[in-house]
């Protein structure tokens, strides 16, 4: 065994060359080079033979000791012990440098054999893995001179029965040898430690001169240690990703890279870890190597410990499938996208971004050599169309913009150009004015689409300044110069959204079947029609499917635009988790262009909501990503600025919070935002809930027709009103629909009203209400609430330990509720404690009214 491999090694060494001998732990590199040590003593060569030990790695000059050279470190330090054993090597006859596991060798020793081998050039032998070479970048010894490299293949069949024999005395048979072979990858240590403990432990028994398998596994407690030792030294998610893959199987590496980052696969498989299986049509799986490492991570106590990563995983791959059979039904079509999600999410997006900018910068590099070549109205435009959604490079634009001849080209693309430029005036700070005047050039210059361009001013003027008071009389005048525009179409659909007109949105939107100014339009506008109504099951699998697209295609501009309609209508659904992955998947693509930028800082709010109201302190967020100079109000939701920075500012006295929410949705309202008023309503009355508030909300709702909410209103006012009685009958006849997280978040929002002004009695009854909602709608998911960071309110069995104190002993409340006496007597302390009562009487009278006696 390792004859050829020995044969070559020595004949290397003749030609004056280092050798380099490659293998995995266990391989067989240090057999290999104790047959060529023997070899060279055979013939009369002095060997200086270093053996690397896993545990002397970190003691100085440890390898320096195993050459039993009796040479004395003592002050002599590197270069002392370098020239001590330098002059050794260099006395007459034949002498070679061995170093067997040199990734174990300690720092000195290499120092030491680095200057050495600098010196005497004698010719060295080396011994490592594949994987040293990712851990401990290029090591000094290596690369000085000529080298020869001596790779170490597993053992095939023939070799692993003739090992087996040696091992067991007799050989196997053929299915014995066969899954020895399987499970050990014909690694030799491996086939060694599996033979023997296989026959320790009555899994290999010998029989008319053979070992048979008396069992269908291999797999024995004594091989722990061997194992465990292959896995040494691997980080917690390289043991995290093994023990995944053997839960898992075999499976193809778009369904690993699902579960397991793709950075962990490449280091395992940097390690040797992981075995790559071509299975045809482009198919490639992945499966553990040596596969007994498998055998080890699916033992019974393994998987018992890791019971949730098994369960998480096992969702994840039996969710995989399931995909191309979805039920159209919306909640099929719902459970199918945020399957999908959860599977993205574990494979981490910063793989994602950088595909992103890579093509993305390859793709505008192409453009601007193009127009550059050809500074052609269609090329410019084809260029600008990238900065549309993608970071922008304000150089090249600038020079586009100011250098691309404009005397001809065709009109739509004119018109692209123009709107581009009128765009980038807005964005590079120039204002509306400048934005308004490019695009009243272009009107004048080609009267045939000045209705386009007018269309167009009038989206900006709405989206960054206010609303027209005669919308309706202008679009129609709009229409009529230019019949059948889809530009004029996206710009009527857009405003209708604004106005909080979700059917007239859609309804423009079906009026022209031309995508307008961009493709990526329409999703975006049926995606926020759908929101508007109520409908977020719908927005959210129209905009995650419509995601999945657009980064399938390397679209920024679709990836940008569905992810803010995904989150926002998750973050209503109370999937906040998934919501803040999709934000987090953009934030990792950098700031995008033109349109894309006002949704980007929406977003960036939007993620900093929940920090900025859980926290007590003031904290930075995310939201202090978002650009400075925008307005308190906003076309869309969350484009303004106004809700987070009332939130942030934890006005925690409910009716100054109401006041200035009141305040806030008046002036988006002001300014013919009702979409953003609406929301911000919403989410405010949820949040801490106020009669001025709800006033603007229900009147917001009830003047466009949206009857979606109708049961959380009702609610609401009950909240509002304090009126427990009618809460308990609503609560108890509501029928779960969109709003279920709302109105969880409403009743801890009430709680919070009450906790604020140190209302017991209020908290008390609305902790009651909001636990036994939770309990008939049970859900993992906290609402989003305020902080106070003092106030402790009782809980359900406190309230009605406290409420029979008055009149009763501890036996007796003990034996009513079936309690012992000191879990009786904990709570009574408990709640003096936090309500400040000083009686057990008053603390009757407190709670009384709360919580009726069983």
């Amino acid at each position: 065994m390792f004859e050829q491999e020995v044969r070559r090694t020595l004949e290397y060494i003749a030609r004056g060359m280092a050798v380099r001998i490659v293998a995995a732990p266990g391989g067989g590199r240090t057999t290999v080079t104790q047959k060529v040590i023997a070899e060279f003593e055979k013939g009369g060569v002095t060997v200086y033979s270093i053996s690397g030990l896993r545990s002397h790695r970190r003691v100085p000059f440890g390898g320096i000791h195993s050459l039993g050279q009796e040479i004395r470190v003592g002050q002599l330090g590197v270069l002392g012990v370098a020239d001590v054993l330098a002059s050794r090597l260099t006395k007459p006859g034949e002498r070679v440098l061995v170093v067997d596991d040199l990734e174990y060798v300690d720092p000195e020793s290499i120092a030491v054999l680095d200057a050495v081998r600098r010196r005497t050039r004698r010719p060295m032998i080396v011994t490592m893995t594949e994987s040293s070479l990712y851990t401990k970048g290029r090591v000094p010894l290596l690369g000085l001179g000529p080298e020869a490299r001596v790779h170490l293949n597993p053992l095939r069949y023939e070799q692993v029965n003739e090992l087996m024999t040696e091992v067991l005395g007799t050989p196997a048979d053929a299915d014995a040898t066969a899954r020895v072979l399987a499970k050990s990858a014909g690694n030799p240590r491996l086939i060694v430690r599996i033979a023997e403990t296989a026959a320790l432990s009555g899994l290999l028994a010998r029989r008319d001169g053979q070992w048979h398998m008396t069992n269908d596994t291999l797999w024995n407690e004594h091989l722990h240690s061997t194992v465990e030792s292959l896995l040494e030294g691997l980080e917690a998610d390289e043991l995290t990703g093994l023990q995944t893959m053997a839960i898992a199987g075999t499976a193809s590496i778009d369904v690993l890279q699902q579960v397991i980052k793709p950075d962990v696969l490449d280091r395992l498989e940097q390690r040797g870890f992981i075995s790559v299986i071509d299975s045809g049509h482009n198919d490639i799986s992945l499966a553990i190597t040596p596969p007994v490492i498998s055998d080890y991570f699916r033992g019974e106590r393994m998987l018992t410990t890791r019971r949730v990563l098994a369960n998480r995983i096992t969702r994840t791959l039996s969710a995989e499938p399931q995909e191309s059979n979805a039920s159209a039904s919306s909640g099929d079509s719902l459970t199918r996208v945020l399957a999908a999600l959860r599977v993205e999410r574990s494979s981490g997006d910063a793989a994602t971004a950088r595909h992103f900018h890579e093509q993305t910068a390859i793709l505008e590099r192409h453009r601007f050599e193009l127009w550059d070549a050809d500074r052609s109205v269609s090329n410019a435009a084809a260029l600008l169309r990238v900065y549309w959604g993608s970071p922008i490079d304000a150089s090249r634009i600038e020079q586009v913009l100011t250098s691309t001849p404009t005397a001809d080209g065709d009109s739509g693309e004119l018109l692209f150009f123009a709107i581009s430029k009128a765009l980038w005036a807005i964005y590079s700070g120039k204002g509306l004015d400048h934005a308004a005047a490019v695009l009243r050039s272009f009107a004048k210059e080609h009267p045939r689409r000045s209705a386009e361009a007018d269309a167009f001013e009038l989206f900006i003027n709405a989206s960054y300044d206010r609303m027209p008071q005669d919308l309706d009389q202008v679009l129609e005048r709009l229409h009529e110069r230019r019949p059948g525009s889809s530009v004029i179409a996206s710009v009527q659909a857009i405003l209708e959204l604004y106005r909080f007109n979700p059917t007239g949105a859609l309804a423009a939107v079906e009026s022209s079947r031309d995508p307008g100014i961009n493709p990526g339009i329409e999703p975006f506008i049926r995606g926020m029609a759908m929101f508007s109504l109520g409908r977020f099951e719908d927005a959210v699998v129209l905009a995650l499917d419509k995601r999945a697209e657009a980064r399938r295609d390397l679209d920024q501009f679709g990836v940008v635009s569905s992810t803010y309609v995904a989150a926002h209508a998750l973050s209503y659904g109370g999937y906040l988790d998934e919501a803040d992955y999709l934000m987090g998947s953009v934030f990792a693509m950098g700031r995008p262009g033109f349109l894309m930028d006002s949704l980007y800082d929406a977003m960036l709010r939007l993620a900093g909501l929940r920090t900025a109201a859980s926290t007590i302190e003031p904290t930075i967020t995310l939201a202090t990503q978002a650009r400075r100079q925008t307005e308190e109000a906003g076309p869309l939701p969350g484009m303004g600025k106004g809700v987070y920075n009332l939130v942030a500012g934890r006005p925690l006295v409910p009716a100054v919070f109401d006041r200035q929410a009141a305040y806030l949705v008046k002036g988006q309202l002001q300014r013919g935002y009702v979409l953003e008023a609406a929301q911000s309503a919403l989410f405010l009355t949820c949040l801490l809930p106020g009669r001025k508030t709800l006033d603007l909300l229900r009147e917001a709702l009830r003047d466009h027709s949206i009857t979606a909410h109708e049961q959380l209103l009702e609610i609401a006012a009950t909240v509002v009103k304090e009126d427990h009685q009618s809460l308990d009958a609503l609560l108890k006849k509501y029928k779960p629909d969109a709003d279920l997280y709302h109105v969880r978040m409403l009743l801890r929002g009430a709680f919070k009203r009450y906790a604020f002004v140190d209302d017991s009695i209020g908290a008390a009854a609305m902790e009651r209400a909001y636990l036994l909602f939770s309990a008939r709608f049970p859900s993992s998911v906290e609402p989003l609430a305020f902080n106070s960071g003092s106030y402790s309110p009782l809980t359900v069995r406190e309230i009605e330990v406290a409420a029979l104190a008055g009149h009763r002993t501890n036996p007796e409340i003990a034996e009513h509720l079936g309690l012992s006496i000191r879990t009786v007597e904990n709570h009574i302390s408990n709640a003096l404690r936090k309500t400040g009562s000083p009686t057990r009487s008053a603390l009757f009278e407190l709670v009384r009214d709360s919580l009726p006696f069983r």
